[in-house]
């Protein structure tokens, strides 16, 4: 950092990036919940005051670090060649396994998932609201085209619910996927129990794959009864 007080735009813009680095950074180490402004002031070496003038709230901090890391995921996926051959099953397996494994490769993404929205959303104003859901919806939006260039008998609509169902299944597996040490020494304790344990990247792919081959059936019993 090579200026005390950020003066022009340039230097307010670099302050912002410093701030989402070192929160991205932070929670390489530890949960979102565990991430406290405290720890991110002095982090970044800047009292909470000055935190504040870049963001308005933690969660604001978050809700931005959140875009990025989903822009940064749909770009990879993108850059992923989509396949052409095969029916539509082993084309929906591919994805299936494409959209599980991404993400399951991506901690810091589904951790800020999983808190979206009991936590996240809470303590920011309206305007940091509207235009974190206008970026979420681009990026929704490309994801949703992604997942239609995989899947055409889909449709937008279909290709839709399936990117929502994969993302919801993926806010709460994550959690339900890293259990605390008391319910991991249950699971040690007892075979039977330890059945229970959710696997998250097993739980995406198989949400994927069931919700993908649901979703084509119904599309062509649709157009069985038209034609």
């Amino acid at each position: 950092m090579t200026f005390q007080r950020a003066r022009t735009d340039e230097q307010r813009s670099e302050r912002r990036r410093q701030i989402l680095d070192a929160a991205d950074a932070m929670l390489t180490e530890m949960t979102v919940a565990e991430l406290s402004l405290s720890a991110l002031s002095r982090r970044v070496c800047l009292a909470k005051a000055n935190v504040l003038r870049y963001f308005e709230s933690r969660e604001a901090v978050l809700l931005e670090l959140l875009a990025t890391q989903v822009a940064d995921w749909v770009a990879a996926l993108e850059r992923e060649a989509v396949p052409t051959g095969g029916g539509s099953r082993k084309r929906g397996e591919r994805l299936a396994e494409l959209l599980a494994v991404s993400m399951a490769r991506r901690p810091v993404l589904c951790d800020l998932f999983s808190s979206q929205a009991a936590v996240l959303e809470h303590n920011i104003s309206a305007e940091v609201a509207i235009r974190h859901k206008r970026t979420a919806r681009k990026s929704l939006g490309n994801l949703t085209a992604l997942v239609a260039r995989y899947l055409p008998e889909l449709g937008n609509d279909g290709a839709s619910t399936l990117v929502e169902t994969t993302l919801l299944t993926a806010m709460a597996a994550w959690p339900c996927s890293r259990p605390p040490q008391a319910v991991l020494a249950a699971y040690a304790s007892d075979p039977a129990l330890a059945a229970m344990r959710i696997d998250f990247t097993d739980a995406v792919r198989r949400t994927v794959e069931v919700t993908a081959s649901g979703l084509i059936a119904r599309q062509e019993n649709l157009k069985a009864t038209v034609t």
